[in-house]
């Protein structure tokens, strides 16, 4: 991706996550903690992907993007006023499930260190007179 993009995504990206917080006024966004994490916009600056992360269960997290999907038209006239390009994306509104993915991957990273820690000399196989154990975990 070129500079220029990247300066446009992430201008977009506070700009919006800014006009959400303070300029819509959406009773499905009320009490709800969304934060927009990326903005992908495509290479001739006429769409983007704008990605939101929602805090809540699965309906919570349904009814937010929908609310912020309402307001899309509303968020590109106000983007119009603030942004100096020549031409405002279209934005497309998506969740992104990125840290609930980060939070399953710590959560099994964890299991396997308590299990790694427990383990039993008499559990690893032996091979002619030498013991398998696993790697150390500690290298300092």
């Amino acid at each position: 991706m070129s500079r220029r993009i990247d300066r446009v995504n992430e201008v977009l990206r506070l700009e919006i996550s800014q006009l959400l917080a303070r300029q819509i006024k959406d009773p499905r966004l009320s009490g709800i903690l969304t934060t927009i994490t990326e903005v992908r916009t495509a290479p001739d600056l006429r769409n983007a992907l704008v990605l939101v992360s929602v805090m809540g269960d699965q309906d919570a997290k349904q009814s937010a993007l929908a609310g912020i999907q309402s307001a899309a038209k509303f968020l590109r006239r106000e983007l119009r006023d603030r942004v100096s390009l020549r031409y405002v994306p279209f934005l497309k509104f998506a969740l992104d499930d990125s840290f609930e993915n980060a939070d399953r991957l710590l959560e099994i990273m964890n299991q396997i260190q308590d299990g790694q820690s427990d383990w039993n000399a008499e559990e690893f196989p032996t091979v002619g007179d030498v013991q398998v154990s696993p790697a150390p975990t500690n290298y300092g």
